[in-house]
């Protein structure tokens, strides 16, 4: 797991605030020692009373901007990770994120007071009364040991693993739920989210039973520890054997030993699933930022894979694949489902990188070359479209200049548009509700097609979702792209192989065959 940005500089930052909110806790002390024992108010508990508002409060911003810097660091690690599973990620990046600031804004801050104001205090009472500060460190350890064991049986992991699959679940449910509708399955699923809402709240209220008997242990222990010091001061006060003030300032600074144990005992269990979201965010792998040491000239590619493999969990997806594609040529790439036809495009792409081998374009490693300016030259059409929130035309252009109805005619998807409402400027929504499964592939084309100035065309059965008539038109406006540039096409339709060069055969993430078209 990567660490976190700026943790380091905002640990040593607390423990400077930790001791100097130590110093004032002494200070304090002595103060109120002197004024109950009739020596007026003095400047130094004034003093001591404004730092600790004014620690607090530096404790509260300090934390409070780290925590954001945090959230947004988060966010943009998630938005940019490679994970394929879009409800966990969206789980994490609403809820996950946000649980976060019960760890860092509240139990990482107590954690390091607890660490500096307990020594500096057990330090002061043994200059004082030695056998006071002999109790404290017997009693001390206590706090943490009995929260240790109270909390390991605690299941914050397993209610924020639950909530997890519990997000991704529902909205795998909410995206299929016409085709659930359609075979009758949508009540079975609304039991199963239904089971996993209520497994999730069994979880969190067995966690929140634990927490409370926590709170109440570590209560009781600080009690006793105080009142161990306590009783026998009490005593000695009154045969004389201890003068009041020292007796007051051991009363006064006894409970600050225990405090800082306490509240970051008491701020652990809410901390618990902020934490266990932390490391699961951070574990998230992310797609790679290439710095581009070299930048290529404009035009069709060659390309060639020099025994690339590629594993997924330990399960090989591509195998010492070795294939050259000459600048301008088309091959297609032909195969059983599960072959490694998808990967090896993901790998064209520099989404996966190989776990070996490597990948030329022009002869430079392609991991050398400026992965935006490397995109900036590839038209891909993926199985299933990505469609964003916004018109028809904005998500064919993607942000980019393109004349939009020329692309959409090429890609048949005129008729389409003139169909809707406002037509290009038609709102289609993340999940492309207004449009069949054959138009969000049409749309995909349209963008491949309105990307004039790339070199490279990666096409994954376009033609998949279509009927014969829409593939005829998809397949004439596929002619006309792909002249002058190079070509890697996913093909498992005898239409869609004619417009290669030569065919490729994967099988079990290998070149089987090659065969000229």
């Amino acid at each position: 797991m990567p660490a976190l940005p700026g943790l380091r500089r905002y640990l040593v930052v607390l423990g400077l605030l930790g001791v100097l909110t130590a110093f004032s806790v002494l200070l304090q002390a002595e103060g109120l020692a002197t004024l109950l024992t009739g020596g007026g108010i003095s400047l130094s508990l004034v003093v001591a009373i404004a730092a600790r508002v004014a620690l607090t409060w530096g404790h509260g911003v300090l934390s409070g901007r780290f925590a954001a810097s945090v959230r947004e660091g988060l966010r943009r690690r998630l938005l940019g990770s490679a994970s394929d599973r879009a409800g966990v990620v969206a789980t994490q990046i609403t809820r996950g994120v946000d649980a976060t600031d019960s760890y860092l804004t509240g139990y990482l801050p107590s954690l390091v007071v607890s660490v500096v104001v307990p020594v500096a205090v057990v330090v002061r009472l043994g200059t004082t009364d030695l056998a006071s500060a002999l109790v404290v460190v017997v009693t001390l350890p206590l706090i943490p040991v009995f929260a240790i064991l109270i909390g390991k049986h605690a299941k914050a992991s397993a209610q924020w693993e639950l909530l997890t699959k519990l997000g991704g679940h529902f909205l795998d449910v909410v995206r299929g739920l016409g085709t659930l509708k359609v075979f009758g399955r949508a009540s079975a699923q609304a039991a199963t989210v239904r089971s996993m809402a209520s497994a999730h709240a069994d979880a969190t209220m067995k966690t929140l039973r634990v927490a409370f008997l926590s709170a109440l242990v570590l209560e009781l222990v600080a009690t006793l520890s105080v009142a161990l010091v306590a009783v026998p001061i009490g005593f000695r006060l009154l045969a004389g054997g201890l003068d009041a003030r020292t007796a007051l300032l051991v009363l006064v600074l006894t409970p600050e030993a225990y405090l800082p144990l306490r509240a970051a005992g008491a701020k652990f269990h809410a901390a618990a699933e902020g934490l266990t979201a932390l490391r699961e965010a951070l574990a998230v792998p992310v797609r790679s930022s290439r710095p581009g040491v070299f930048t290529r000239r404009r035009g069709a590619p060659s390309l060639e894979l020099d025994r690339v493999c590629v594993s997924y969990d330990g399960v090989p997806a591509l195998s010492d694949v070795d294939l050259t594609v000459p600048s301008g040529a088309r091959i297609a790439l032909a195969g059983p489902s599960g072959s490694g036809k998808s990967t090896l495009l993901a790998v064209l792409l520099g989404f996966v990188p190989p776990s070996s081998g490597r990948v030329l374009v022009d002869g430079v490693d392609l991991r050398s070359l400026s992965s935006p300016e490397w995109l900036a030259e590839v038209a891909w059409v993926p199985q299933r479209p990505t469609l964003f929130r916004g018109s028809l035309a904005a998500n064919i252009a993607l942000g980019s200049p393109a004349d939009v109805p020329a692309a959409g005619r090429a890609a048949a998807l005129d008729s389409v548009a003139a169909g809707l409402p406002s037509g290009y400027e038609t709102p289609v929504g993340e999940l492309g509700e207004v449009l069949s499964a054959g138009q969000r592939q049409r749309v995909g084309l349209a963008r491949a097609l309105a990307r004039t100035s790339a070199g490279l065309v990666l096409l994954d059965e376009p033609t998949a979702r279509l009927d014969s008539r829409t593939e005829a038109a998809v397949l004439s406006a596929t002619r006309r792209l792909l002249p002058g540039r190079t070509a890697v096409l996913v093909a498992h339709r005898p239409a869609l192989v004619s417009l290669a060069d030569r065919v490729v055969e994967l099988r079990g993430g290998r070149v089987r065959a090659e065969v000229a078209a």
